[in-house]
């Protein structure tokens, strides 16, 4: 096996297929990348028990063929090599690396126990990569963290028609985004878990954009972008459902701001420690975000319009709070609240003059529970 390929195409490839690779194993060669060679492509490819990737690139080959080496120090080779045309061939038991007078040898990897690449599930349809990208970073970040209730740690992906809807709850919240996609044909219809972590990382590899195929069998999930192939297992068990939860009869409405209103819970939210809310005071005309921890206090009045009431006041856990007004673009922040320590939607909207949305309800809503006010 012999070839020639630019440092950075790679580096490139060789961090992109590293992605899945376990930090640890109980079967060493998991730790490899499988490198093959042949007709001008270069494909590199790792997995491990949970998701698989493999990429390719165009290279010069010399020599067809293939080789498995340790996939975390051929990254870090990769990284401090020249940025020249790299010599990469197999040399007995080594796999050099040469580039403008630096070379590096690393061992070579048996392939007796490396297990065969899965194939990629049936391909159901295809969406935007950017927008995927975007929804999954919208809900990610109420995705559950505690290994315990590995559900929970899921992100739903539900196919309906045309229209998918990415879901993810820790029980304390819950964000929903809805968006557009294009089936392979009629009828596609499904309901199923994807890992947040590694659904977060697959769509943030998609920063190239164009169009992903999106592809599903009984026990994992597939995503095909320009020479990027990926799969990654699916976790077991359903995430509640958001129809009913998402239902706020007769709430109080209140928007302001989305920049300034981020700006004042990072403000505030300094002497929030201990467990202690943040608390929202809306009256007509302002809202008062105030905080406090002990004898330290802190407050900030914004501009905020309320409507179905004369004042209401609430309070939230300022890092949730935090993560989904992070989570939105809009220019505009709408709460919707049924009252202290009941649920409050959170969705955007665009302000005056901006391009507005469709009817109906906003693609994306983030549910909170809301704490009790300081007293």
């Amino acid at each position: 096996m012999e070839f020639r390929i630019e440092r950075s195409a790679l580096t490139d490839a060789v961090a992109w297929a590293a992605r899945v690779l376990p930090t640890r194993s109980p079967v060493p060669v998991l730790g490899g990348l499988l490198l093959e060679a042949a007709d001008g492509r270069l494909s590199i490819s790792g997995l491990d028990y949970e998701a698989s990737a493999r990429i390719e690139v165009a290279a010069e080959t010399v020599r067809a063929g293939k080789v498995l080496v340790m996939g975390r120090r051929l990254l870090d080779v990769c990284k401090v090599l020249p940025e020249k045309v790299v010599e990469c061939a197999v040399e007995g038991s080594r796999f050099s690396l040469a580039s403008d007078g630096a070379r590096f040898g690393l061992s070579v990897l048996p392939f007796d126990d490396y297990p065969a690449l899965p194939s990629l599930p049936e391909v159901l349809g295809a969406v935007d990569a950017e927008e995927f990208a975007a929804a999954v970073a919208h809900v990610a970040v109420a995705a559950g963290r505690d290994d315990t209730l590995p559900t929970l740690t899921g992100i739903r992906l539900a196919l309906d028609g045309d229209t998918m809807t990415l879901a993810a709850t820790d029980r304390y919240r819950f964000a929903v985004r809805t968006l557009s996609w294009k089936p392979g044909r009629d009828g596609v219809s499904a309901d199923v878990v994807v890992s947040a972590r590694r659904l977060t990382e697959i769509a943030r590899s998609f920063g190239r954009g164009g169009t992903v195929s999106l592809a599903l069998d009984g026990g994992s999930a597939g995503f095909e972008l320009a020479g990027t192939r990926t799969t990654v297992r699916l976790l077991d068990g359903r995430l509640p459902r958001h129809d009913k939860l998402f239902t706020l009869t007769g709430a109080v409405t209140a928007e302001t701001d989305r920049a300034p209103l981020v700006e004042a819970v990072k403000r505030v939210a300094v002497v929030a420690e201990g467990g202690s809310p943040l608390q929202l005071a809306f009256s007509e005309g302002s809202v008062l975000l105030q905080a406090g921890y002990e004898d330290d206090v802190a407050s900030q009045r914004l501009p905020a319009v309320l409507e179905g009431a004369e004042d209401l006041t609430v309070a939230f856990n300022p890092a949730y709070l935090m993560d989904a007004l992070g989570s939105f673009d809009a220019s505009v922040i709408r709460f919707e609240l049924m009252g202290p320590g009941q649920r409050a939607m959170v969705t955007g909207r665009p302000a005056a003059g901006d391009a507005q949305p469709d009817g109906g309800r906003p693609a994306h809503q983030h549910l909170l529970m809301s704490a009790r006010p300081l007293v």
